[in-house]
């Protein structure tokens, strides 16, 4: 029979039915039952496990019994048995006990009787190398399942309290919990997470989550101080003036009886975190050497999983933060469409992805749509994305067509050096940066859509009447690799309709399914119907697709619902290559003026126009062109000539009698710029109204 440790072993006498007949004081203390509610009751409902049951029934009737495993049978009654560890119900829950059981010879006449014994914790040496074997096993495949830190101390704090401690509780220093380097300054903790073998950890002084500012001469602090772990015993002296300072530490102490504590920094890769706390209150032995060292090696696994959880949140709030600044808030102010949009950075270790996207208002009252995903995760990616965001703009600011923006953008990939991505993740062959993109410019006078796209998933165009379609873009090579032309495609956009821009996390949940059609299916269907606005609309589609799983990558989604400017918003005409043509520019210019009701802009207007045309017929060829464009709150003047040399501002001398137009118009004008065309040129310039 194994020793059993003084004062924590129970005795019951149990009868042939099972019934209990003899319940010890120490029975009541150890299983919270009185003797009053347990006796004549059966012996079996206080076991969980049909194994457990029959052997004791089998000793109380001493019949023979097979089939049970770790069993020691007594050479002196082979019908005396041990049970080793078997899980006995308590009014606390289920408790590992080692369980004994003797038959008693009984007198003439007497029903068979059994005594049966159970010990809360085995204290041989084989036993207690085992425990602490199989808690240290718990501890590798349990503690740091993920790379969250609540979730990682938490699992400590569970481990914590299988067959070792009574609670535990995991303290990280303020900064820590703030995502923060570590820092001794302030003794300050917060308590993460912690575990006991009460419900609800009563004896805890600190609530989960709570803020604990200690004091210097606290034991934790000395923790911190040294670096070391620390095994107390609530009768130290000094222990005891450190806890009439700290009263409600003193009163859980004398209220739950607890008599040992180990205290264990947090250290990972030589940086303090934390401290956890092991407490015992309802084992009645103390933490020895052996216990300490079990509590170093736990906590010493668990920290460096925290370590790691915290290390991978901050880097991945740096890059959600960085791409958040780098992508737009709100959409620039157009009538050209209506947008919604959504992003959804992925949440795993891989870190947040390099998508993104834009709406870029351009000359003539179009606007330009543009979706990308940078290859990779985490900083490097957020970085790349953010580079790539402000070539596109720039590129968009002159003007350039879908299939020439998306060739210059690939010799910008080419030309960025490995050295400045120094994460392999992000990289195609060659050290470039590898991604997607998709470029679309919109025009509402013509209605129609001019894209291209490298490398990524094409666009879905809703019809005014629902009809949803998929425009089969030209195929491009995605950015970085070079030498390979992109190829433009201009598509006709009716008014209303709505064009759906996306990255292929929005799809990747129906490719990890095996089924890539099942997600172009749900966007569909969720297009299809009508919604009461883009917003709900978006929202649909990310649960089509979607559903309520977590995204397994980043989502950038863009929604344009189509504009159109009317006859009664557009006015041009065709100018002949001759300086009396000047005039009847600034005629036609008042006379639609008048028309539109704006009167008072055509003093800047006919002089914006007269400078124009001047430079047209000047320096220009036929045919020559004159646009007015009303578009909301902004007057567009455009002259159009076949020549495509570009005006640039230059500084008038003194006495030189030309020069002069182009400054006036920048003076006089919000915006004014140039833009080629497969004609020629266009000079823009723009008022507001």
């Amino acid at each position: 029979m194994a020793t059993r440790v003084p004062g924590r072993a129970a005795t019951a006498t149990v009868n042939g039915d099972g019934s209990i007949t003899g319940w010890s004081a120490a029975a009541e203390r150890m299983s919270g039952f009185s003797s009053a509610r347990v006796l004549g009751r059966s012996a079996f409902d206080l076991l969980a496990g049909d194994a457990p049951i029959a052997v004791l029934r089998a000793v109380v009737r001493r019949e023979p019994f097979t089939g049970m495993v770790r069993l020691k049978r007594s050479e002196r009654d082979p019908v005396a048995v041990e049970l080793a560890i078997v899980p006995v119900r308590t009014a606390d829950g289920e408790q590992s006990w080692v369980l004994s059981a003797l038959p008693l010879q009984p007198l003439g006449g007497e029903p068979p009787v059994a005594i049966a014994e159970v010990s809360d914790r085995p204290t041989r040496p084989e036993d207690l190398a085992r425990r602490r074997l199989a808690l240290l096993g718990a501890a590798g495949l349990r503690i740091g399942s993920t790379l969250e830190v609540q979730r990682t101390a938490q699992e400590l704090a569970d481990v914590g309290t299988e067959d070792f401690a009574d609670f535990v509780g995991v303290d990280l220093l303020e900064p820590v919990f703030r995502g923060g380097p570590s820092s001794n300054a302030g003794l300050v903790f917060y308590r993460v997470a912690q575990q006991s073998v009460l419900p609800g950890c009563p004896e805890s002084a600190v609530a989960t989550g709570a803020r604990d500012a200690i004091l210097p001469e606290s034991p934790m602090a000395q923790v911190l101080a040294s670096g070391r772990p620390v095994r107390t015993d609530m009768r130290d002296q000094r222990l005891q003036g450190w806890m009439q300072q700290e009263p409600r530490r003193q009163k859980s102490a004398a209220e739950f009886g607890i008599h040992s504590s180990l205290l264990v920094p947090l250290t990972a890769r030589g940086v303090t975190l934390g401290v956890a706390i092991f407490l015992r209150h309802r084992s009645p032995e103390a933490f020895d050497d052996d216990d300490l060292v079990l509590a170093t090696e736990l906590t010493a696994r668990a920290a460096l999983s925290v370590d790691n959880a915290r290390q991978y949140t901050q880097q991945r709030d740096t890059a959600l933060a960085l791409q958040r600044s780098l992508l737009p808030a709100r959409t620039p102010r157009q009538a050209a469409v209506e947008v919604a949009f959504r992003y959804l950075p992925v949440n795993d270790r891989d870190g947040v992805g390099g998508d993104w996207f834009d709406v870029i208002a351009l000359s003539g009252a179009r606007v330009a749509l543009v979706v990308g995903d940078v290859v990779g995760h985490g900083v490097p990616a957020s970085a790349a994305m953010g580079r790539l965001r402000t070539a596109v703009r720039t590129l968009a600011d002159i003007d350039m067509p879908p299939d020439e923006l998306l060739t210059h953008l690939d010799d910008l990939v080419l030309r960025v050096d490995l050295e400045e991505v120094p994460d392999s993740a992000t990289t195609w062959a060659g050290g470039s940066v590898g991604a997607t993109c998709l470029y679309a410019v919109y025009d509402p006078v013509a209605r129609t859509a001019m894209m291209a796209r490298a490398g990524h998933p094409g666009p879905v165009l809703v019809g005014p009447d629902g009809t949803v379609t998929f425009p089969e873009l030209p195929p491009g090579p995605p950015l970085g690799l070079g030498g390979m032309p992109f190829e433009a495609m201009e598509l006709p956009v009716p008014e209303g309709s709505v064009l759906a821009l996306y990255t292929d996390g929005l799809l990747r949940a129906s490719e990890l399914r095996g089924d890539p059609a099942l997600g172009l299916d749900g966007l569909a269907s969720a297009l299809a119907e009508p919604a009461d606005s883009l917003e709900v609309l978006c929202d649909r589609v990310l649960n089509a697709t979607l559903g309520s799983a977590a995204p397994s990558d980043d989502v950038a989604l863009l929604l344009a619902r189509t504009r159109a400017l009317h006859e009664q918003d557009v006015a041009g005409w065709e100018l002949r290559h001759d300086p009396s043509e000047v005039a009847r520019a600034r005629k036609l210019t008042a006379t639609t003026l008048v028309e539109w009701g704006l009167e008072e802009a055509a003093f800047i207007t006919e002089l914006v126009v007269s400078e124009l045309v001047t430079n047209a017929v000047r320096y220009g060829q036929s045919p020559i062109g004159l646009r007015l464009i009303r578009d909301g709150g902004t007057l567009i003047c455009e002259v159009s000539d076949g020549s495509s040399t570009a005006p640039h501002l230059r500084r008038a001398r003194t006495f030189d009698e030309g020069g002069r137009g182009l400054l006036l118009v920048a003076q006089l004008c919000q915006n004014w710029g140039t833009r080629h065309t497969p004609r020629g040129k266009t000079i823009w310039a723009e008022q507001q109204l």
